[in-house]
């Protein structure tokens, strides 16, 4: 009798809504910890409601989920997932390791089909694997079907920035962006700014110092900074920074876009059709080669362009010791005061570059430095894609059980609510909502991030974004990038002979997996060869050479490019 009242208590209780110790440290995260939000108190109290009810099946639980190490996942890793573990009862593990760490756990659970983590934070650039080895869980259909009781109705969708990153040919979402950074141009505003330099450019170059719009700006820039200015206030500066250093971190540099900034692909937003920004050409949804002989423009010459001015400005304009360092290594260079102006520099490093007491922030704790959108090669052309933006994404897999599913999905949906998202990105300054970007508390913190959201709320964003869909299998494909990359660097091989490499590689792993016929009906059916001449001449990608790969440069004014980004939002 007495175990009969027990469990009518406890049903009573669970009709009557979330248990009010739980309800208190709902209340007491929201008053304290999730300040600001672009929720009211009562509406991220209503949303907390929502997640204790969905949460109560699972009370006593324990999930595991992994991300890879950046600020924005530290502080869900050590500030988040006590927070849903207190409101909740789902005891959540959050760990964090390196990138290529969290691809490999990924492969592994997808090839053995045991359960190493119950939800994953994995760069959207695996969209195009996931869609084809269905291996990961639709969210599309999850959320309308198994999903359905803990997918959160304040979701909401429409307020995410990356979406298009995420979804599928067919349509459908397969992963959920948690954060996102951009690669973009970054330079010296105050030195831009100085009218003695401003004179000494304009009369050797005969156009205004200003942020680059093509490339050919972009190396005047970096000869007259290197080799025409070489010392600011005592001190030796340059005109480009980047690293060189053969680690797969090589690859990066490149498979983030370096290829679709200097026009090797064709029209298209999010990513080039038929032809992407690693070169591959898609036929409907299934890839049909990365070789101009196939139809790709992997060793096409925009591409062999793109790595030959890479390799230049490296040995001219950077740094000597710039050639050997890994990405981690040339990250915090730029902030120490002597580099110029850089091509290629990711969003997440904002709050490293604007902390107080470093040589690029002024006595106000001011930004000395700007960014941009980047400049682009001669063979690109309006409507392509500009640069690369990494956008980190919650990803469900099959393997996972369907309770341990569920409850990761919620903690998932937690992260990125509303009631914590605002709050997130002022710490770790990758926006994923709409909402946030244009929250008050962005616009009165604007002037300390030196653009990055007059960038973030510009037409311009749409055209960053992450690889695509075209490539069938990233971690197969984008390791023989840097080894490549890396032939050119030493000069073991020409920027044409290792481009032709990776071409051939790149066949080469899709020929595979055409064989095993592993993807369905999406994955590779390659092109038989024919004459480069063939493809070099139709329309769009691969493009022929152009006769003249350095035209005019041009640039345009910071605060003019601001204006105009607020004028066309107006």
């Amino acid at each position: 009798m007495i175990k009969k009242l027990a469990t009518a208590a406890a049903v009573l209780a669970l009709m009557a809504g979330p248990a009010s110790a739980d309800m208190d440290s709902a209340k007491k995260w929201v008053e304290g910890e999730f300040q600001p939000s672009t929720l009211s108190q009562e509406e991220q109290m209503s949303e907390m409601e929502w997640f204790i009810k969905a949460a109560e099946p699972f009370k006593g639980m324990e999930i595991n989920v992994v991300s890879e190490t950046i600020t924005t996942h530290e502080y869900e890793s050590k500030t988040l997932a006590k927070a849903f573990t207190e409101i909740t009862g789902i005891k959540v593990t959050h760990d964090l390791i390196g990138e290529g760490d969290v691809i490999e756990k990924l492969q592994t659970q997808m090839q053995s089909g045991k359960n190493i983590y119950d939800a994953f934070i994995n760069d959207s650039d695996l969209i195009g694997t996931h869609f084809r080895y269905q291996q990961v869980v639709p969210l599309t259909d999850w959320m309308e079907g198994e999903g359905k009781d803990v997918t959160n109705p304040g979701l909401d969708l429409d307020d995410f920035i990356g979406i298009s990153f995420t979804t599928g040919p067919d349509g459908k979402l397969y992963q959920i962006p948690d954060q996102q950074f951009a690669n973009l141009y970054w330079f010296r505003y105050d030195w831009f700014k100085r009218p003695d330099l401003q004179k000494k450019f304009k009369d050797i170059y005969g156009y205004d110092l200003g942020v680059p719009v093509n490339w050919s700006a972009y190396a005047d820039i970096a000869e007259f900074f290197s080799e025409k200015v070489k010392e600011i206030d005592g001190q030796r500066v340059y005109g480009h920074m980047d690293y060189g250093k053969k680690d797969p971190s090589l690859g990066w540099r490149f498979t983030d876009a370096w290829l679709s900034m200097a026009g090797a692909g064709d029209a298209g937003i999010p990513n080039g059709l038929p032809v992407d920004e690693w070169g591959i050409r898609v036929e409907g949804c299934s890839p049909v080669g990365s070789s101009v002989e196939r139809g790709g423009a992997t060793n096409g010459p925009a591409a062999v362009y793109a790595l030959t001015k890479y390799i230049d400005w490296l040995k001219k304009y950077a740094p000597p010791e710039a050639a050997g360092m890994t990405f981690s290594e040339a990250g915090p260079v730029p902030a120490q005061g002597a580099i110029a102006q850089q091509i290629f520099w990711y969003t997440a490093f904002t709050a490293d570059m604007a902390k107080p007491g470093t040589p690029v922030v002024d006595e106000n704790d001011n930004p000395k430095w700007r960014m941009a959108p980047s400049p682009h090669g001669p063979y690109w052309t309006e409507g392509m894609k500009l640069g690369y933006q990494d956008a980190g994404s919650w990803t469900l897999m099959k393997s996972t059980p369907v309770d341990r599913r569920k409850a990761a999905w919620l903690y998932s949906q937690f992260v990125i609510s509303k009631t914590v998202s605002l709050k997130k990105t002022h710490v770790g300054l990758t926006p994923i909502r709409e909402s946030d970007i244009w929250d008050e508390s962005f616009t009165e913190r604007a002037p300390k991030l030196g653009g990055l959201v007059e960038f973030y709320r510009s037409p311009a964003r749409v055209q960053w974004t992450p690889t695509g869909t075209n490539v069938p299998d990233y971690p197969k494909l984008a390791q023989l990038w840097w080894q490549n990359v890396a032939d050119a660097v030493t000069g073991d091989k020409t920027p044409q002979e290792a481009m032709d490499s990776l071409a051939a590689q790149q066949d080469k792993v899709m020929m595979r997996l055409e064989r095993a016929g592993i993807q369905g009906e999406c994955g590779p059916k390659l092109n038989e060869k024919k004459d480069p001449s063939f493809w070099l001449n139709q329309p769009g990608s691969p493009k022929p050479k152009l006769d003249n790969e350095k035209p005019q440069g041009m640039t345009i004014d910071y605060d003019e490019l601001v204006k105009s980004w607020q004028a066309a939002k107006k």
